[in-house]
This record gives C-alpha cells, sequence and structure tokens, in this order.
C-alpha cells in the first residue's frame, strides 16, 4: 500500500480530477494530464477541444494554469503537417489560459491521440475537492450537455454543418472565465463534466459528501438539438456503460423526457464546470458567470441530507 505523503493534498484516493501538492504555506501545485482520439474532422479544431479539455481539470480544482506539455500519438503513414495543425490549435488554447507550452513527448501509434499534462498553481486551503458540498448546498453548471451525443453524430455525418461549428466552438471554450468568477464565492466543491457524464460526476459529488443531490430535469440546459440527435440514436457507448454502472444509484422520475433520461447518463467532451457553493450565493455567482461570458450559469440542483436506501441522486 502507497504511503501517503503529508503535503499530497490530494490524489489517487477518490474521483479528484487533479492532484494537489503543497509547496508551502500558500502555494499547491496542480497536476493533471489528458489525451483521446479526434473527435472532430478538422485538425486544428481538435487540438483546441483536447487542449481546452485538458487544461479543465486544473480549473475544475479552482487553479490557474501555469505550464503546459505536449502528449501525442501519431501514425507514421499520416502528413505531418497535420500534427502541426493539431499542435498549432492546442498552442492556441495553452495561450489563451495563459500558460507557457514546456514541450512535449511523441509516439508513433495506430491511432491518433493528443492532450496535454498541465501543471497549475492554488492556494493548499481554498482547493476545490469534488467531495466537499455541503447540506443545502446549490449546484451550478456552466457549460451546455449534449457534446457526447453531438460527438457521436458528427462522427456519423448525422450533424448539420451549423451544430459541428457550434459545437466545436462550446467544447474548445475554456473554463477560465468561470473558474476566475467563481473564486469570488465559497465554492465547497467541485468538478468538471466529461466521460462520466453528468450523472457519473455529479454523482461522485454527491457520494463523496454523504448527501443526495436532487437535480430539477427542467433547469438543465442543452445544446441546440442534442435531444433530436439523442431520439435519432447518437449516443456513445458511454451511456450505456454509465446506466449499467451508475443506474442503480440513480432515480430518474418517470416525468422526464426519455431522451434526456439518456442524455445525462451519456460521455461528454469538455464540458462546463459543476459547482457547489451556498445557496445564498447562487444568484449573484449567476449573475457574475453571465457578465464573464461563461457559456452559461444555470442552477440545476441542490444537495440535501440522505435518506435510505443505496440512492445518491434523483432527477425529476
Amino acid at each position: 500500500m502507497t504511503k501517503e505523503h503529508p503535503d499530497l493534498l490530494a490524489g489517487h484516493r477518490g474521483f479528484e480530477d487533479a492532484g494537489i501538492f503543497r509547496i508551502d504555506a500558500d502555494r499547491a501545485l496542480v497536476q493533471t494530464l489528458d489525451f483521446f482520439p479526434p473527435i472532430v474532422d478538422d485538425p486544428r479544431w481538435f487540438g483546441r477541444i483536447a487542449a481546452a479539455n485538458s487544461l479543465s481539470d486544473v480549473y475544475a480544482m479552482g487553479g490557474r494554469p501555469l505550464t503546459a506539455m505536449n502528449i501525442v500519438g501519431w501514425p507514421r503513414e499520416l502528413d505531418i503537417e497535420l500534427l502541426g495543425e493539431v499542435l498549432a490549435g492546442g498552442l492556441e488554447k495553452i495561450q489563451e489560459a495563459g500558460a507557457v507550452l514546456c514541450g512535449g513527448h511523441s509516439v508513433v501509434d495506430h491511432e491518433i491521440k493528443y492532450g496535454l499534462s498541465v501543471t497549475g498553481l492554488v492556494h493548499p486551503q481554498r482547493f476545490w475537492p469534488n467531495s466537499g458540498a455541503r447540506e443545502g448546498d446549490v449546484l451550478l453548471l456552466t457549460k451546455p450537455l449534449g457534446m457526447g451525443a453531438t460527438s457521436t453524430a458528427i462522427k456519423k455525418g448525422k450533424s448539420s454543418p451549423a451544430q459541428v461549428q457550434q459545437a466545436m466552438t462550446v467544447m474548445a471554450t475554456l473554463n477560465k472565465a468561470a473558474a476566475e468568477v467563481m473564486s469570488e464565492f465559497d465554492v465547497h466543491g467541485a468538478t468538471d463534466v466529461t466521460g462520466f457524464g453528468l450523472v457519473g460526476h455529479s454523482l461522485e459529488m454527491a457520494e463523496g459528501a454523504g448527501l443526495l443531490l436532487e437535480i430539477e430535469a427542467a433547469r438543465l440546459p442543452l445544446f441546440d438539438g442534442a435531444l433530436e440527435l439523442v431520439r435519432n440514436g447518437a449516443l456513445s457507448g458511454g451511456c450505456t456503460r454509465g446506466k449499467n454502472f451508475y443506474g442503480p444509484r440513480v432515480a430518474i422520475g418517470a416525468g422526464v423526457d426519455p431522451a434526456l433520461a439518456d442524455l445525462v447518463f451519456d460521455a461528454e467532451t469538455s464540458g462546463g464546470l459543476l459547482l457547489a457553493l451556498p445557496a445564498a450565493q447562487a444568484e449573484r455567482a449567476l449573475r457574475r458567470l453571465v457578465d464573464a461570458g461563461a457559456p452559461c450559469g444555470v442552477c440545476i440542483g441542490h444537495f440535501v441530507r440522505t435518506g435510505e436506501g443505496r440512492q445518491a441522486l434523483r432527477m425529476g
């Protein structure tokens, strides 16, 4: 068994988005990495989206990105100029985040892969654990849902050009503005919505805090056309896996649109932040998110004392 280091404030235990290592009383390192295969055809947009997704984990901990390193898997037979486009897109987002690219590492691979290893800074007593929600807190979401269904539709050629462009723009949007604004508030817990979907990531928050999360389905912000894409079969394998794994701990009301009941289990790509904070601060926080230009700022639910049984998330 690995012995815990006293300065490792967040690590392999739990479901944190990044590691936190204390340097001194005022500074801690935030360390994370993420990479994945292309979800769009345009190489520069793929680079932007993958980089934004990697940087998001630092923002989800309440941190500020400092440095980044490229992680690349590239087929030998592919044009190296395409890789240049991917890296250029990633660099755009690194620079937009105010971070510095230090280099990277590449390997020959049969499948394209790209992402970043990111190091950031945060105050050791002010980072946002994903298990920190408190009874009575509300849950805010800063990007619309539906990127998983849209990405699947793009791969199947079922998205319109307008949907593709809008989806790429949303996925490539940094969570920087939302994280900076929310640093003004008493954020008790946070995470971002990525591969485990809304249900998976919000359930981790609820179970980590030992609370029940009640989500209002009618309040969920949705990407334009996402439900119609779901109705037409644009769901990833993550939806089925999510239902099988998380289903017994989730109760979805009979009145919820079946397409929405599927979408909340589906994997998201470079989604928004989920932020738990006191209800008394919610209205002002939502106004600040709008003023800062976050893709959206919506209160989607609240945390209450858990009841009997296994369920930690209810949606109705």
